[in-house]
């Protein structure tokens, strides 16, 4: 029989528990999901990769506008009149020490300068549009998981009708009624607006279907019956009890649904419903290299590579993230 375990300090104070040591005398801290989870996220270096470019990203269009030039001006001195295009740099871009990235056609506009702006664009409606499409997505997939019935009836079949919606189609439509102005709003203000409208109110379906599903087996777990069975009213169960527990798929598909909404607002851009040029966005940086591309393709490949960068960075992330919060999901 082995001599007893003679506790003493502040050890003393925590029996009958018992306190876990290493083999290096030291004592074994407990640690939380979230710690948990970034441990998982930190070895997956393709996903720290993602994160880090989105960070960049996120920098660069907050603080890179203020240290470049001005996208708006003209450096005609550049373009030769002839060919219509920039008299030097590789493929005749215009590229220096002053234009990094050429100069536009035409225009002579710095490029770096549009790329920079056009980030601003495109972040700002795609971060606006994801979160209305998460705060509206959130709220009905909740409320018809746990209530269920006909109210789940109802709203799942909002959800079927939103997804059915040519949005494209509307989106054109849209902007050719409010072209002047309307809600107080015109210009850039009033396009941005509409296009976080279009894109964050027609897409919430698609996180609320997910939000719905994991509701449903929520409210079946035995915490949602224990605080109804001590008399908690339905807003408390759904606000401490079962958001919590969704939080975590909720910052997953955030960042999953943040590209494509990038895309969407590219795609519109570059039909020309995005913001009034000349304000630079990434699709109608698109839009005007399409005519020029057989002769001059480096205008169509630099905010080409923008778009792929920014989208293949968030998706790397949104991977990486899920299989660091819910490693079963592999």
């Amino acid at each position: 029989m082995g001599a007893p375990i003679e506790v003493t300090g502040s050890d003393a104070e925590a029996q009958p528990e018992a306190v876990l040591v290493g083999v290096d005398k030291k004592k074994i801290q407990g640690r939380s999901l979230g710690q948990i989870a970034w441990m998982r996220l930190k070895r997956d270096k393709v996903a720290l990769t993602g994160a880090i470019v989105v960070i960049l990203l996120i920098v660069l269009a907050i603080i890179g506008p203020f240290f470049v030039q001005n996208p708006l001006t003209y450096h005609q001195n550049l373009i030769d009149p002839t060919y219509n295009r920039p008299k030097s740099g590789i493929w005749h871009t215009g590229i220096s020490g002053d234009h990094w990235l050429g100069v536009e056609p035409g225009t002579g506009r710095d490029m770096l300068a549009r790329i920079v702006h056009g980030a601003r664009i495109s972040l700002l409606v795609s971060f606006l549009a994801t979160l209305t499409s998460v705060v509206i997505g959130t709220v009905m997939g909740i409320t018809a998981g746990y209530f269920g019935g006909w109210v789940d009836y109802l709203i799942s079949r909002t959800m079927d009708a939103f997804l059915a919606f040519p949005l494209l189609l509307f989106a054109i439509a849209l902007v050719g009624v409010v072209s002047d102005g309307a809600f107080g709003l015109n210009g850039n203000g009033l396009r941005i607006s509409v296009l976080v409208i279009v894109i964050g109110f027609f897409n919430w379906p698609y996180i609320g279907r997910i939000i719905r599903g994991q509701t449903l087996s929520l409210r079946e777990r035995e915490f949602v019956d224990a605080a109804r069975s001590m008399g908690a009213r339905n807003s408390y169960v759904l606000f401490k009890e079962v958001l919590p527990n969704l939080v975590a798929p909720i910052l997953v598909y955030s960042t999953l649904l943040i590209p494509v909404n990038i895309l969407f607002e590219a795609a519109l851009s570059f039909l020309g419903v995005g913001v009034i040029p000349p304000t630079p966005s990434w699709g109608a940086m698109l839009t005007l290299a399409v005519p020029i591309y057989s002769s001059d393709p480096a205008y169509m490949i630099i905010p080409g590579m923008a778009i792929f960068i920014t989208v293949l960075a968030f998706n790397l992330f949104g991977d990486g993230l899920r299989d660091a919060l819910d490693p079963r999901a592999k």
